[in-house]
């Protein structure tokens, strides 16, 4: 997957003049990315959505350093997967009532998750331990999918909580996007 590159990006106020051209198409790629089980959401990361996120930030931020646009960059690059790899941020969506509780009786989720192949095997992620706490797990994680470039048909967790124990399979709309994001 390609990275962005720094002469990509805009300065903050012209993309600022640009986002409403530029945002819904970003949304749509977001949104065949996302792919939904329970409480939890992958959304599989390629060269756009990474793109969007650091403009966002610097619209947000208003960063203008050299230094701290290097900074966003590099920081999410390192979402995207490298060749045959898929990248892409977990999202654990939790009400404030239990979300502690549920962080931390979840904290052997990540092993359990996989992408499955079209001959029925299953492939873990890997993530940044730096995000898994001693006692909890953190609502975000970055995970990496290595898919050997074979684009998976479903997605799923058997983890032995029925909240989050499941698989969902991928629409063709989204296997076409992952194929297309594995193939660059």
């Amino acid at each position: 997957m390609p990275r962005v590159d720094r002469s990509e990006i805009l300065d903050f106020v012209t993309y600022t003049e640009r986002r409403p051209q530029l945002r819904p198409a970003i949304l749509e790629q977001k949104r065949i990315r996302r792919i939904v089980l329970g409480p939890i959401t992958l959304l599989v990361e390629n060269h756009d959505t990474v793109y969007y996120q650091v403009q966002e930030m610097m619209r947000v931020e208003h960063i203008v350093r050299e230094k701290d646009i290097a900074h966003e960059l590099h920081t999410y690059n390192e979402l995207l997967g490298k060749p045959g790899e898929l990248g892409a941020s977990l999202l654990i969506a939790l009400t404030e009532d239990v979300r502690d509780a549920k962080l931390r009786a979840w904290l052997g989720l990540l092993p359990t998750l996989y992408f499955e192949l079209p001959d029925g095997s299953r492939v873990p992620p890997t993530w940044d331990a730096r995000q898994v706490g001693d006692d909890r797990l953190s609502s975000v994680q970055y995970l990496k999918f290595d898919l050997g470039g074979v684009t998976p048909v479903a997605f799923g967790c058997s983890f032995e909580d029925p909240d989050i124990q499941g698989r969902v399979a991928l629409t063709e709309e989204q296997r076409m996007a992952l194929q297309a994001d594995l193939a660059r």
